[in-house]
Parts: C-alpha cells; structure tokens; sequence
C-alpha cells in the first residue's frame, strides 16, 4: 500500500486559487510546500487537491504526538466550550496548575521545582535568561557557535546564524559571550570525541581567563543536541563536566529543551538521555500538541526570585493549550512514545547508513533516538557542504510525497522531526522514496563531476 500520494502538479489548481491571494503574507513567511492544506492525521498531511504527503517534519517538531491526535482534539473542543481565556493571573485555571505539577514532577534533579508558561520557544529562552540574573545578580550570559534559540531580539542575540536569522538585525544585547559547541565531525584537528571534549572545555575555562570571569556570569545555556545546526550531538562526556563546572562556579545551567524535550531523543529530555541535572530547563514545541505554549521549569530557590508581575504576559498559559498539554503528556506515556522514538530512531539509522555505504555524499550520521540526521558533503576531507545537492533531494522527496526539513550552517543536513506515532510501514515508505531520491541526486553529481573534467 502506498502511502504517499501525488496526483496533480504541485501546487494543483485549488491549491493556486489560494496560492494567488499570497501576495498579502509578509515575504518573511515564505513557505516550503506549494500546497494548501485540508486536513492531517498520524503522519499524513492531505492537501485541497488531494495529495498526501507523509511529514517528516512534523511541524518543525511541534507534532510528537502527530496530527490532530483524537485525544488532543478531544480536549481542545471541550475545553473551548468552558472558556477561551482569563489571564491567568487575574483569574487561575486548574489546567495550568496542573500541568505545572506534572512537568515538575518529571524535571530530574532532587530538589523541588517551580513552573511558567508562554507562548513559545523564544519566549521560553528569554524569560528563563531573565530569571537567571534576577537570581544571581550578574549580566554574563554563555551560549554557543551554532546554536539557536529564537528569533526575539534577547533570543536571536544568542542565537548563531547569521543567514537568514541576523544578517542586518542588529544591534544585539550585550554581556552575551560564545564557545565554540564541541562538533567532532567538524572539530579542527581532532574526530576523537573525548579529545573534543577536553578542547572545548578548555575553551570555556580559558574565556573566563580572556573575556569575563565566572563571579560575573548569570547562566550558560545549551541544547543538549544542537537542533537548527543540523543536530549536533555532544561528546557523551561534555554536558557533564560543563554542569560541574557550573555548578562549582555558581553559573545557571540552562538547558534548552524546545526541540529535544518530549521524547525526541528516546526519553522525556535530552537531559535524561545525557544524565544531567541542569538548574532550569526551557519547554516548547511539542508541548501541546502543536498548540502555542512553551514552559520554563527550574529550581524552586532560582525561580521563586522572580517576584510577581516579573515575568508574564496577557496570553501565556492559554487554558485551552495548557489542557491539550496535560492529554499530550497522557499521549505519551500511554502510547510509550519514548520508546516508540528508540524504535523509529533504529529504523532510520540503519537505512541512513546503508544509504551511506551507497552515496558518498552523506558523510555523518548523527543524533539520538527518532532525533537523526544526516550531513550531505561533497568531499569526505575538505568536508565542503553539500548545500545545493541538499535541496536537490528534499524538492525530489516532497514531488514524491515526503516531506522533509533542512538544517545546519551550512544548509547542507537533513533532519528527521517525524511524529512519534508514525506506523512502520508509513515510515519504510518515507526512507525508500528518501533513499531513491539521494541516489538520484548522487548519480546527477558524479555525471556532472564526470563531465567537468572531461571524462
């Protein structure tokens, strides 16, 4: 049975009839499908026209859960019939307090946490930076090369890509400093991951020798797996010793977790996969079943610093989000989803490296659990990014009905954001068409190689 289904041009014509009004969207929000959505379910998305598409993206890893999940629809329809907003600082909901109970209870660490909500990842990010320094008293804030954390002005000052996230946006907040993020395909001189390691701590202990000193410095923050730079996954040992170091310094240890939390890596946080124990940790993306709503959660005596009114706004916590929240966290211990994504996670690596072992064009395998990619790149020495072979296959995988997303700074990474309910099945069908589309690509190259120098 096939799954996936194309049976017009893309987009088909009651996709163009409203394809044709777009003139009125903002060019900023350019889309990657040229299809109109109907309607979506599991891992399958079926436009006006009829087209199915299987979605590895996911809603950029906002649908762990999948599509329109009974359950979560379910909640959402009764709970819009009982009342769509309050504020929850004028009148408090039982949704919000308990989903806050639940997070916390699952947050690893001994000591008792405390909760906020928001609207968004971003949001998420600057306000868990904010509760850092009313904690601490200090301005330093260290992030890290390649990572990404939002595009509001505090986030996207942390953020680290200059295209198309920075480029003439600036200025950008101060008291921010980077490290280099410990990349072991990539990392200069060395593969060997403990090697990487060492390095890349010695380049945090040396920035408090050469650009600020730890008695200055609020937070560190880190995704436990880079996600917009292509899933860049850390030495086992890194995460580690940079939360000693932490700790040993009085520096918050801030884990972003909007893209690896909610059983991407094969357990609940990327935080659990890594064994740490970090001192708050930001929550978005899947968290509500593709509902905006996003969580800082951290340690009681940090959290507690924030005083009313210091953190806020009129729409986070929705009650109807924080509702579809509680039936996602349901959905996933029910339904086992973290083991489900060891499971996906297997199937994908095992036919990513047999691709592999076919195409070298695909030079790293990487991630943990269904959080996989791989890195595309033209010369296995130089590692010269394979930027545009890269779109070549993700335009051939959506004309034949797989939906896939890019990623790295180099545009040259395809990442798997797959909902954790898809079947088997559907999945085996997404990495053939996947596999046939690469080594279509692969032969396209090496004619062209071929023909450049003459052969």
């Amino acid at each position: 049975m096939a799954f996936a289904k194309i049976h017009t041009d893309l987009p088909g014509p009651k996709s163009v009839k409203i394809l044709e009004k777009q003139g009125s969207v903002a060019r900023a929000f350019g889309t990657f499908v040229p299809s109109i959505v109907d309607y979506a379910k599991g891992a399958r998305v079926w436009d006006l026209d009829g087209n199915v598409f299987l979605d590895m993206a996911g809603g950029v890893g906002c649908l762990n859960v999948g599509h329109s999940h009974p359950k979560v629809v379910q909640t959402i329809q009764r709970e819009a019939e009982r009342f769509t907003h309050t504020d929850f600082t004028v009148i408090p909901y039982e949704s919000y307090i308990e989903l806050a109970d639940r997070l916390c209870r699952m947050m690893p660490g001994e000591e008792r946490k405390r909760a906020a909500f928001f609207n968004s990842g971003t949001e998420a990010v600057e306000n868990a930076i904010k509760i850092a320094r009313k904690a601490t008293g200090k301005r330093g804030i260290i992030c890290f090369e390649g990572a990404f954390h939002g595009r509001t002005m505090l986030s996207l000052s942390l953020t680290s890509k200059v295209k198309p996230y920075k480029e003439k946006m600036g200025p950008f907040f101060n008291d921010i400093y980077r490290i280099p993020y410990p990349n072991p395909y990539r990392w200069m001189g060395t593969n060997d991951p403990e090697e990487v390691s060492e390095q890349a701590i010695e380049a945090l202990l040396n920035l408090f020798i050469t650009q600020i000193p730890p008695s200055e410095v609020a937070a560190l923050i880190i995704e436990p797996i880079q996600g917009e730079a292509g899933f860049i996954t850390p030495p086992a040992s890194y995460l580690k010793a940079l939360q000693k170091i932490c700790n040993e310094t009085g520096i918050i240890f801030i884990a972003d977790e909007v893209q690896t939390g909610y059983g991407r890596t094969g357990e609940f946080l990327g935080s659990h996969y890594f064994g740490i124990e970090p001192d708050i940790i930001t929550l978005g993306k899947s968290i509500a079943g593709g509902l905006p709503l996003s969580a800082v959660i951290g340690r009681k005596s940090i959290m507690d610093t924030a005083g009313d009114g210091a953190v806020g706004g009129t729409f986070v916590g929705n009650p109807i989000s924080c509702a579809a929240g509680l039936a996602v966290l349901d959905i996933y211990e029910e339904e086992k989803l973290g083991e489900k994504a060891q499971q996906i996670g297997n199937q994908i690596f095992e036919k990513v490296r047999a691709m592999k072992d076919k195409s070298t064009l695909i030079g790293d395998i990487r991630g943990a659990g269904a959080m996989l990619a791989f890195e595309l790149v033209r010369d296995h020495d130089t590692l010269e990014p394979a930027d545009t072979e890269t779109s070549e296959i993700i335009q051939k995988c959506l004309r034949k009905g797989v939906i896939l997303f890019k990623a790295g700074l180099y545009n040259n990474v395809i990442r798997f954001l797959v909902p954790l309910v898809i079947s088997e099945k559907e999945l085996e069908e997404a990495l053939d068409i996947i596999e046939e589309s690469v080594m279509e690509v692969t032969e396209n190259f090496y004619s062209n190689r071929l023909s450049m120098a003459g052969v």
